[in-house]
């Protein structure tokens, strides 16, 4: 049956959107109407027409059609900036599950209760003979306030508001009793706020290598032809990947397009915005958590008026409105915060490729270790893939020492620093060298291993492996297996077996008993809560500050410091061993970002891994650098096992006050998503249904959260299982349960 009618949002500023107003559709304008479609329609008491923008298109009317308002029109002249906007709601909504008002939201600028910075001027409106007239008037009859502000308009042709309030002690009252008579006029202009407060010198354009070079000139020659595809810029730690960003940037900005930056931390912020805002000026502007919702909002509005060219940001700044983007660059695509973690759980690389067609812009995603969904697609054909394989300073890439800690603790070292580590680091300090400590906190004592022989307690089940929890279980958060924690290590009998404890406080209080004269500097969540407390620290580091940095992942990404020579990286086992089926791929990511922060100057670098597991494939290849080797092994194992990027995955996650209601309700969902098994195909294709089971924290504040996981090539039929289920759920009307979808989680739950 056709579709005939249109749910339509009247007003998209962000505090509007509370819900459509449904309206008919004419018989002549059903061929017309389309989701995201702009459309003038009768609206209010007063049936004024508006503008609105359809966000959903049904065959049944919600309430009685004979009562319902009807669409007048369709806007002509192309698909608006809101309209594009609304579209990529709409594809939010459809393929990673949440309500059409939650996709809007996420899409659509922060207008919220903010007020705007004004500036206010004070002018003559009168020829300036009538001026004197009026001025000798007020004179005469001692107007004082009035022949003051009169006589200083004479002398000086406009006036800043608060100069005349405050300097001239002229009161509101006056301004406006002479604005009404018509002798001076009130000009307000809206100042939009520029967050950036960065002073550098313009940075000179650089010399690009054969391979920038072929880079740059292939993306920008299909750009030329028409052609808009995705492009896998996979270069090694060190190759010149942010120039060829900025080559690409100012070809796309000489064509007169737009850009977008995505990068994947706030702490990558302050040295990308640098380099930029040193190449392009003002026209760069930044957008990110740490802004006033006034900022933000201020910033939508500047790359709407065409003030800026280039924003830079983590995945939200994706929805910046530009009216004409020309290319989206991802950065350091591989890391797992481009995935959003409320509803709807969208990727910024597929959500990227679709603000690209709506646009007609090329998308290019950079990374030394790319995401094994990027590679996958691009050995599939479906991204072009270009290589750097050269450091730009000519510098080789860092020697790796790997070291086995249960050697380290058979020879009676029991401190979290190798002794290999201590002769480096002694070393650097020695010579005025940086370092830098980088802990593996990801999966913190989540699994457990051994310190003798480096055993950790695995699901026989799902290849992942199991998390301690309180009343001694470890459990699996896949499919719910459970047995009993243990005291000593199946395999060799030693008592040392239990969860990693570990931190960055810990480890500066030790640096302090070891080096007392080091200069030591934190970087992690407690040292960076304040507004640009990220850019101080590495402000600091990068000046010479300090001569020691520790910190998370987040020192490890991207930062260009050329006076390191050393960086330690302290339990690479904790993100090996979390139970996830991404956990090899993490490791080896974040072994290669960190082993990529040494040596990026024109000293050699030196990298120290620790591990209880050096045989690990993962770690075998990050200490040779060898993302090839990586990936191939890799696969092998995603295949066996139908895990992403060869099979996609869904999760469903449910929520419940009830911990039996909840179980109950996960049950019955997971049988129904199971009913859409072709048993006609062959097993290793068949769709599959894991769980359900408790969530790895089953219960938070109070709420119970289970979870099932449905695997299935067809990424289709896996939205069609997501309506279903959201259909299903809503017609149990729910009241103290929550449903939520994730595809292709890049955590488990």
């Amino acid at each position: 049956m056709d579709n005939r009618y249109a749910d339509v949002i009247i007003d998209i500023a962000h505090e509007k959107v509370d819900r459509p107003f449904q309206y008919r559709i004419p018989e002549g304008l059903i061929e017309r109407v389309t989701e995201g479609s702009c459309v003038r329609v009768p609206f209010g008491a007063g049936n004024r027409l508006r503008k609105g923008y359809v966000v959903a298109l049904k065959s049944a009317a919600e309430y009685e059609p004979s009562k319902m308002k009807e669409i007048d029109s369709v806007e002509t002249g192309g698909v608006s900036v809101e309209g594009k906007q609304i579209l990529l709601a709409a594809f939010l909504k459809r393929n990673y599950g949440s309500t059409m008002i939650q996709a809007l939201k996420t899409v659509l600028p922060a207008k919220v209760s903010v007020r705007a910075v004004e500036l206010k001027s004070v002018r003559l409106a009168i020829a300036r003979g009538e001026a004197e007239e009026a001025l000798a008037l007020f004179e005469k009859k001692h107007q004082t306030a009035r022949a003051r502000l009169l006589k200083e308009l004479l002398f000086v042709d406009c006036l800043p508001y608060g100069l005349v309030t405050r300097k001239l002690h002229i009161g509101a009252a006056t301004i406006k009793a002479l604005k009404e008579q018509g002798i001076i006029a009130v000009d307000t202009r809206q100042r939009l706020r520029n967050p950036i407060r960065i002073k550098t010198a313009a940075e000179e354009k650089k010399r690009l290598s054969a391979g920038q070079q072929k880079a740059v000139d292939t993306v920008l020659s299909d750009y030329d032809a028409g052609i808009r595809r995705t492009y896998l810029l996979h270069g090694i730690t060190g190759s010149g990947k942010t120039e060829v960003y900025m080559h690409l940037i100012e070809g796309i900005l000489a064509r007169g397009r737009q850009a977008i930056v995505l990068i994947p931390e706030i702490a990558l912020t302050y040295q990308t915005l640098m380099r930029f805002y040193s190449r392009f000026g003002d026209r760069v502007s930044v957008m990110n958590s740490t802004l006033s919702a006034g900022e933000k909002y201020d910033q939508c509005e500047r790359a709407k008026r065409g003030e800026i060219d280039i924003i830079i940001g983590p995945r939200s700044a994706l929805f910046t409105p530009f009216p004409n983007i020309g290319l989206i660059v991802m950065d350091e695509e591989h890391e797992n915060s481009y995935k959003s973690e409320s509803a709807p759980k969208y990727h910024a690389r597929e959500t990227a490729e679709e603000v690209a067609r709506l646009h007609g812009a090329s998308v290019v995603l950079g990374s030394a270790t790319p995401s094994l969904e990027a590679f996958y697609r691009a050995q599939q054909g479906r991204y072009l893939r270009l290589s750097l394989t050269e450091r730009l300073t000519g510098g080789q890439l860092p020697s790796v020492h790997v070291v086995d800690l249960r050697k380290e603790l058979k020879e009676g070292n029991r401190s979290i620093f190798s002794r290999k580590l201590q002769e480096l680091l002694d070393d650097r300090l020695a010579k005025g060298q940086q370092s830098m400590l980088f802990i593996n906190r990801r999966g913190y004592a989540g699994f457990v291993s051994c310190r003798a022989c480096g055993h950790v307690m695995k699901c026989p089940h799902c290849s992942v492996s199991l998390s301690e929890h309180k009343g001694g279980r470890l459990v699996c958060h896949y499919c719910g297996y459970e047995e009993p924690s243990v005291k000593n290590c199946p395999v060799c009998k030693s008592p040392y077996i239990s969860g990693f404890r570990a931190g960055t406080q810990q480890i500066e209080e030790k640096l302090g008993e070891l080096y007392p004269q080091a200069r030591v500097l934190r970087m992690d969540a407690d040292t960076t809560k304040k507004k640009e407390s990220y850019e101080k620290i590495l402000a600091a580091f990068a000046g010479g500050d300090a001569d020691i940095l520790i910190g998370t992942q987040m020192i490890v990404k991207g930062h260009d410091f050329p006076n390191v020579t050393l960086v330690g990286v302290l339990a690479a086992d904790m993100s090996l061993s979390v139970g996830d089926y991404r956990a090899a791929e993490r490791t080896f990511q974040l072994l290669v970002q960190a082993a990529g922060r040494a040596g990026r100057g024109a000293l050699r670098g030196e990298v120290v891994i620790q591990t209880y597991q050096p045989e690990n494939a993962a770690i075998v290849h990050a200490a040779a650098q060898d993302y090839r080797g990586f990936y191939e092994e890799e696969i092998l194992y995603r295949e066996f096992l139908r895990y992403p990027p060869v099979c996609n995955m869904m999760a469903v996650q449910i929520f419940s006050g009830e911990e039996e209601r909840g179980a109950a309700l996960a049950k019955r969902l997971a049988e129904r998503a199971a009913q859409f098994r072709d048993e006609a195909e062959k097993a290793d294709k068949r769709l599959c249904v894991i769980g359900p089971a408790p969530a790895a924290v089953g219960r938070v504040n109070d709420i119970f959260r289970f979870v099932f996981y449905v695997k299935y090539e067809n990424y289709d039929k896996l939205i069609e299982i997501k309506d279903m289920l959201e259909e299903e759920a809503a017609a149990m009307q729910l009241k103290n349960e929550l449903l939520q979808i994730d595809f292709n989680p890049v955590n488990t739950f």
